[in-house]
């Protein structure tokens, strides 16, 4: 209501305290947008998401079997330790891309792991203030590159430099020797197992320092200054108050690039080789995945038995997500059992 309407109708409004002006003119009382139906709307719809979402599940696995059951029906668990994948001959095996898939999703987490732990740590307790903010957006702005730019860099750029300055110097240091050999022997052109697992870390780091940083800036600053005080290095608090505090965070930062790397498809596919044989175990072998053999032969391949070992190769990357999502899981529960057993 305007001053001037209320000093006509209240002649002491103008000396009156701000009390009883509240007093003479009272704030409306708010009612309830909300009651029990909204709530129970809200519940169901809740709800209906959670089951969307695991309908959605189920029908992509009961899809995907149904789908392979030509070649499951036909080759069963030996599909998974055959090296014979022809298509002419409609004879197939998955080990090779199991076994690629696997190579190239731990050779990333042996890398990626301990540099996005040292730029979270350098983040949260070393770097200075005016260094955070950009370079926490640079690393962001890492996870937006497509994935098939990183492919391409990675065969036009970084396959010749890994060729030239680290390939051919390690065969020529190992000729000869039994096992070392063996394992940087193959074509000197920087494709394969190796190349690929160093793109896959490259792309998976801002996923997991991200997700570091973040739950490291969680930790209580008291109990960061408590062990500071008495006399505790950087090393010592970030081993010893931050870890212990963040261990299930990180964990899961880790199980979230770990899903990156197994699922990656285009970056795989240009630096792989795509090779469907495994002679060796070298890591600088071509060699081939479940994402890059379905990108490669899944357009051509006709309906029967190829399509089928294809759908086959995608139910076990299905499984093999399941699996690693569930000893996360474990793991994760026998941290949580640990601390309550703890206190």
């Amino acid at each position: 209501m305007p001053t001037t309407l209320l000093a006509n109708q209240f002649p002491d409004y103008q000396t009156a305290s701000p009390s009883e002006r509240v007093m003479s003119n009272p704030p409306p009382v708010k009612t309830a947008r909300s009651g029990p139906m909204a709530d129970r709307i809200f519940g169901w719809l809740a709800k209906a998401a959670a089951l969307f979402t695991l309908g959605m599940l189920l029908a992509i696995l009961v899809s995907l079997t149904v789908s392979a059951w030509p070649a499951i029906s036909k080759y069963g668990l030996g599909f998974l330790a055959s090296t014979t994948w022809d298509p002419v001959k409609e004879e197939f095996g998955g080990l090779v891309m199991i076994y690629g898939t696997l190579m190239t999703s731990i050779i990333a987490l042996l890398i990626a792991v301990p540099v996005s732990f040292g730029i979270a740590v350098f983040l949260t307790e070393l770097s200075p203030a005016w260094l955070k903010r950009p370079l926490g957006t640079a690393i962001e702005l890492l996870a937006a590159i497509p994935s098939i730019v990183y492919g391409m860099w990675g065969l036009l750029v970084f396959s010749p430099i890994l060729s030239t300055f680290v390939q051919q110097p390690l065969q020529a240091m190992f000729a000869g020797v039994p096992v070392l050999g063996a394992f940087v022997s193959g074509p000197p052109v920087g494709i394969g197992i190796l190349s690929a697992g160093i793109i896959l870390a490259i792309m998976i780091i801002p996923f997991i320092a991200a997700v570091m940083r973040d739950v490291f800036e969680v930790t209580p600053t008291p109990l960061k200054e408590s062990a500071y005080s008495l006399g505790a290095t950087t090393w010592e608090v970030v081993s010893t108050v931050v870890l212990p505090y963040t261990k299930a965070g990180v964990i899961g930062g880790i199980m979230l690039g770990l899903g990156r790397a197994i699922g990656e498809t285009m970056a795989v596919t240009f630096v792989i080789g795509n090779f469907n044989q495994l002679d060796s175990l070298s890591l600088f072998q071509a060699a081939n995945s479940i994402t890059s053999a379905l990108a490669n032969e899944f357009a051509e391949a006709g309906a029967g038995l190829h399509q089928a070992a294809l759908m086959y190769l995608g139910l076990v990357l299905f499984f093999i997500t399941f699996v690693v999502l569930s000893l996360s899981k474990v793991l994760l529960s026998q941290l949580r059992k640990g601390e309550g057993t703890k206190t």
